[in-house]
């Protein structure tokens, strides 16, 4: 979880390989409205993400195999909604300073999601609470740190 331009993808791909899970990226579980919606610059409302955040339990809660999905998974009623349809979820939080992330989205291509919605994101983000599953990294240090660092993690909780 985290906001755009965490490395959600990044990351958790690396993540699953390391773990032998499958990756998948919330943002294809998306539909095309949204995507054109952010696309245009509009941050999506609660009703908006709603369900897309049901079909993200609903794979998870169905998986076969242990499966990671990026998903933004930004306030806590956004994850309760997720554990309604998959109690078992644990959350990895990216997180990272506003300059780090604003850099790298600047500097990444092929995404619909602009820059512009960098605050929107911010302003939405309700970091883990204690009662929650999962565990938060700090982005700032390189890619292989932090993904062994959530794994490490990871495993330690016996997942």
């Amino acid at each position: 979880m985290g906001v755009a331009g965490s490395g959600k993808s990044s990351v958790g791909l690396a993540v699953a390989e390391q773990l032998g899970a499958v990756y998948l990226d919330g943002d294809d579980l998306h539909p095309q409205s949204n995507i054109d919606k952010m696309a245009a610059g509009r941050p999506l409302q609660d009703d908006d993400r709603a369900p897309w955040l049901d079909k993200v339990g609903d794979v998870l809660a169905h998986a076969a195999v242990p499966t990671l999905i990026g998903c933004s998974a930004l306030k806590r009623s956004y994850r309760d909604r997720i554990r309604q349809a998959c109690p078992r979820v644990v959350c990895a939080h990216l997180v990272g300073a506003r300059s780090v992330i604003e850099a790298r989205m600047a500097a990444r291509t092929g995404h619909f999601m602009p820059v512009s919605l960098l605050d929107s994101q911010f302003a939405t983000l309700q970091p883990l609470e204690p009662d929650e599953a999962g565990v938060a990294v700090d982005i700032a240090q390189d890619l292989d740190a932090v993904v062994a660092e959530l794994v490490a993690r990871l495993t330690a909780q016996h997942l």
